[in-house]
């Protein structure tokens, strides 16, 4: 049998809802809808297949208030993270969310009705509190921030009834409610099974961990990844249930499983390590690996940790006897090379020779395409990795051009796009400002705004590029400092961003300035001209600054291409 449930009693609302689904259904189409945040969406779905269990709902204020001081509910059970449903005041205000009314829980992806909540009350937390209690206070801290930044002002408590299941399109046989991998776990007949929580791809060293924990406790073992949301940087979990994919057939046969956790991680250190132990136990689990440093964020700024490594093994071994879970501490695993074996590094003797790749390292690797040995991980693994994550002279990127009317940026563009289509190797896409004008933002003025607008727009087309592999020439005026970096900040996330200032006087600009635009705004017949009636501020620290006033087109394209040369990106070329 597998480990009862938190609580004693598995809260699976899908079930418990199932004889009055047609009832719900039609009364949640006539109920004002909460349109749910995709955080919101994860705490939901664990809400209402169980997996928060004794959860039946959001905490209301005196749960909240309990599990931010205490760690419990207010009837006693353990429970160390707050579930709240973060609401604004307009929308307390035009859907009528007050004590005893109901509303419905509606998925944003798709506009389906997933529940209803019969709302027990309405409240302003106190943030800072919950920061420092909860989070430890560090206002760099990724959920601090979230609770700052993105939160609401208030919190809604209440009692849910399960409508549907979220949708899902990607590994549906793999997604194992509480109940599912519990009536799973029965039919294997195993009745000791130790889960491993992981937001990473899996190495060997990962096999050797979990093997030796489920050898020592003669137990099968549940590899239970998070595809919510995890660490903002985190490798997509799509790359990593490939990587599990592949890692399977590694372990004895018939000893792993592999089920994804739609968790949304809150990086909380030693409270979401007791949080994660509850939710195994609710999926039943009866061990659970805790490893160094479980779910900490890594460092602030200044070099900090935000928990000290073996924090979150403290504090669930203080609560192993109420958890109703085992700890399998964990140190980390060290590869030998000698003996050809991995142990843990306590049980490494002086002297003994180590080898070890960092995370920073094993990046390289798949960035400059160098190799990855078996010992560190199989090749199975590294070819998932690979293919998502190709070397640099393979990946896109984005080359935006900044500068006044007629400093010759466009011609830098022109001549930079048949440059590197000359060179292949991947597709080359041009967004001149004028085009992008006419075919995207057609409607736009020249208001800060809508000069923010249209740099948005072209920061998110050549995201969309420079994701896809291509190399990207953008080319508009962009001529305040804040659309700049905001584009740098959406297309980074995708690939490398070079910001080239084509710092041409605006006086030669003009005086060689042929279409005559600069004569007609002087003249008041162009309104908001850049330069002439509207400012333009010097980017403060571009990747490249050229000015072709003092050098040719041919010279400024040869300095990017020895730029992109120089980061590895048309190494192969």
């Amino acid at each position: 049998m597998a480990n009862p449930p938190h609580g004693g009693v598995l809260k699976d609302l899908l079930a418990r809802d199932a004889s009055k689904h047609e009832d719900l259904a039609q009364e949640a189409e006539n109920l004002p809808a909460i349109i749910l945040t995709e955080r919101q969406l994860c705490d939901l779905e664990l809400i209402i297949s169980g997996g928060f269990s004794p959860l039946d709902g959001f905490m209301n204020e005196k749960d909240y208030n309990e599990v931010v001081e205490n760690l419990r509910l207010t009837d006693g059970n353990l429970f160390s993270m707050p579930i709240c449903l973060d609401v604004s005041q307009t929308a307390i205000n035009e859907l009528g969310l007050r004590p005893g009314a109901r509303a419905t829980l509606r998925d944003f992806r798709d506009d389906r009705n997933l529940a209803i909540i019969t709302v027990d009350d309405v409240y302003k937390p106190n943030k800072p509190k919950e920061a420092k209690e909860v989070f430890g206070g560090d206002e760099e801290h990724p959920a601090v921030k979230y609770l700052y930044k993105t939160a609401q002002e208030y919190y809604l408590g209440g009692q849910v009834e399960a409508i549907s299941r979220l949708n899902h399109y990607d590994y549906v046989a793999l997604r194992y409610t509480p109940a599912e991998l519990r009536t799973h776990f029965d039919k294997l007949g195993w009745s000791r099974v130790v889960a491993f929580q992981t937001r990473n791809p899996m190495h060997r060293a990962h096999r050797e961990l979990t093997v030796r924990a489920a050898r020592s406790r003669q137990a099968n073992v549940l590899i239970h990844p998070v595809v919510g949301l995890t660490k903002p940087g985190d490798i997509d979990h799509f790359t990593r249930v490939r990587v599990y994919q592949a890692l399977l057939p590694r372990y004895p046969n018939g000893m792993a499983v592999l089920g994804l956790l739609p968790l949304a991680m809150r990086m909380g250190g030693p409270r979401e390590a007791i949080w994660h132990a509850i939710i195994r136990k609710n999926h039943g689990a009866t061990h659970f690996i805790v490893g160094r440093d479980h779910a900490g964020p890594g460092k602030n700024s200044k070099g900090v940790d935000f928990y000290g490594p073996y924090d979150a093994q403290y504090a669930v071994e203080k609560y192993r006897t109420e958890l109703g879970i085992e700890v399998v501490p964990f140190q980390q695993m060290i590869y030998l090379p000698d003996s050809d074996e991995y142990k843990p590094d306590d049980e490494v003797q002086d002297g003994v020779r180590t080898l070890n790749i960092s995370g920073t390292e094993l990046r390289s690797r798949l960035r400059t395409g160098r190799d990855i040995p078996e010992w560190f991980s199989y090749p199975e693994v590294v070819k998932v990795l690979r293919e998502s994550h190709p070397p640099k002279y393979k990946q896109g990127f984005t080359v935006f051009l900044t500068g006044y009317q007629n400093s010759g940026k466009d011609a830098v563009a022109r001549a930079l796009d048949v440059t590197l289509n000359q060179q292949g190797g991947r597709s080359v896409s041009l967004l001149l400002g004028e085009t992008v004008r006419s075919e995207l933002s057609s409607e736009l003025g020249f208001s800060h705004t809508d000069r923010s607008k249209n740099i948005h727009r072209i920061a998110f087309v050549a995201a969309e590029l420079t994701k896809a592999g291509a190399a990207v020439i953008a080319a508009p005026i962009a001529p305040f400092e804040d659309s700049r970096q905001s584009a740098r900040e959406t297309i980074s996330q995708y690939g490398n961003f070079y910001l080239i200032h084509i710092a041409t006087s605006l006086q030669y600009s003009e005086k060689t300035d042929k279409k005559g635009v600069y004569a007609k705004a002087r003249k008041g017949e162009i309104k908001g001209f850049t330069g002439v009636d509207d400012p333009y501020e010097e980017p403060q620290k571009p990747d490249l600054r050229v000015d072709l006033e003092s050098t040719t087109v041919r010279s400024a394209v040869h300095q990017v291409v020895l730029l992109l040369e120089s980061e590895g990106l048309l190494e192969r070329l």
